[in-house]
């Protein structure tokens, strides 16, 4: 486990913005209460609270990775119309104590979804 620090910044902070999830027509996810994190150079992730998230298109899949900041990932799968976006959201569902806001939160890949941020 590593601790963030000035060479290796992480800040969690509330995103004051609505953020809504899609995956073409289909709402993944829509929440006021996002938290918005930035890691080091990396682009901002929005994590989303599960309960703000459609969890019954979500299926667990088996992949697992790991980051020395945060702790061991787990991965959904989104099911839509028929269609499959694999692995395209994470979680860190016992995250190490430093990021522990994020717990119970969804991230997604914005290749694979679009992420908006409205009003």
């Amino acid at each position: 486990m590593k601790l963030p620090g000035p060479d290796h910044p992480i800040t969690i902070s509330p995103n004051p913005k609505r953020v809504r999830v899609t995956a073409g027509d289909i709402v993944i996810a829509d929440t006021t209460h996002a938290l918005t994190l930035k890691e080091a150079k990396y682009p901002a992730v929005q994590y989303v609270p599960r309960e703000d998230a459609n969890m019954a298109l979500l299926e667990r899949t088996a992949r697992t990775t790991h980051c020395p900041y945060k702790g061991d990932a787990n991965y959904f799968s989104i099911r839509t119309d028929g269609k499959s976006l694999e692995n395209a959201i994470w979680t860190y569902e016992t995250p190490f104590p430093a990021m522990a806001e994020i717990t119970g939160h969804l991230a997604f890949y914005p290749d694979k979804v679009t992420i908006e941020e409205v009003g």
